[in-house]
């Protein structure tokens, strides 16, 4: 119920103090030992959904396309998708680590969401059998019955087909932790101009098991077993770090993503992803290489990234949606 090995060579600020990250229900005790903590799913939440098949899954395609121009199917924007992400490819990768600004976006209708994550994945969407590992923090009304920040993950081995969901609404991932839930809120978040929190997010392959780990404030949440995947049994080909919205209104929704300001205003007030590093083959951590940036309409939402030594590799994104400029 361990890993074997952590990965090595965690990039670590050397000026920032870092804030403490906790959880709303913290407030009132933990779990004891030997058992998880897990968000009660309410009659009201799965009526909600558009059947109970879909309960708790995302829509298929619910990821940035990495050469929109060549595919042949709808592009994201027309579903109701739109992203400000980085990217970067490897013939063999096993995890990532990235520090996440926490924020709490307006969402303009209950049934649209924001999120901020990554991606681990192998496999295409044109064969349906992308394989993803996701995780991040997201805001959305019409799953948790509120406007709150709440850890979550994801997964699927089929594009989103028919296999995989949110949190631990369906089996596959195995929590093995008392301290963290998720699905669960998580406080406090960022203020525009003010205090900045954020949090440690790592998933990584332990290379004893083959099961894929997930580290979430320096705690070992759980894990998604390798025989739930196909591509991802060996190793992930793509990462992908970002922000992401839905909605119906795309195009014309005011819903924010990240702090719902543009990465060009910075520190304190765009959102960022920072110490973004990527597990080699030998389990230590790197620097990406090669990264790329996607975004489909810069003027509602954009991502910019860069390097510091402070930093290490990192992007601000974000953006207000509808805006003079956008659509």
């Amino acid at each position: 119920m361990r890993p074997s090995y952590n990965p090595k060579g965690m990039h670590h600020d050397s000026n920032i103090t870092p804030h403490l990250i906790t959880q709303t229900w913290h407030q009132n005790g933990k779990c004891p030992e030997h058992t998880i903590p897990i968000r009660r799913t309410k009659e009201e939440h799965v009526l909600r959904a558009s059947s109970v098949r879909r309960f708790g899954r995302k829509m298929p395609r619910s990821i940035p396309l990495l050469n929109p121009t060549n595919d042949t199917n709808t592009p994201n924007i027309l579903r109701g998708h739109q992203y400000a992400t980085a990217s970067a490819r490897y013939d063999k990768c096993y995890g990532t680590k990235g520090t996440f600004n926490m924020w709490k976006p307006a969402i303009s209708r209950a049934n649209d969401f924001s999120l901020t994550q990554l991606w681990i994945t192998a496999g295409s969407y044109n064969g349906n059998n992308l394989n993803t590992i996701e995780a991040g923090w997201q805001v959305y009304p019409d799953l948790y019955s509120d406007s709150n920040a709440r850890l979550f993950i994801y997964w699927t081995r089929d594009a989103y087909q028919t296999t995989g969901c949110y949190n631990l609404l369906c089996s596959g991932f195995i929590q093995t932790s008392n301290q963290i839930t998720i699905g669960g809120s998580i406080s406090p978040t960022s203020n525009y101009g003010g205090t900045q929190y954020d949090i440690d997010i790592l998933v990584w392959k332990d290379r004893g098991s083959g099961n894929w780990w997930l580290q979430v404030g320096g705690y070992n949440v759980g894990y998604w077993p390798s025989y739930i995947f196909s591509n991802l049994t060996d190793s992930a080909s793509t990462i992908m770090w970002g922000g992401e919205i839905f909605s119906p209104d795309v195009g014309q929704t005011s819903t924010h993503m990240g702090s719902g300001h543009f990465p060009n205003e910075g520190f304190g007030k765009a959102s960022y992803i920072k110490n973004i590093q990527v597990v080699d083959s030998f389990n230590r951590l790197n620097p990406p290489s090669d990264v790329g940036l996607i975004t489909e309409q810069n003027n509602c939402y954009n991502v910019e990234s860069g390097n510091s030594s402070d930093w290490g590799t990192y992007i601000y994104y974000g953006g207000p949606g509808n805006n003079p400029n956008c659509p």
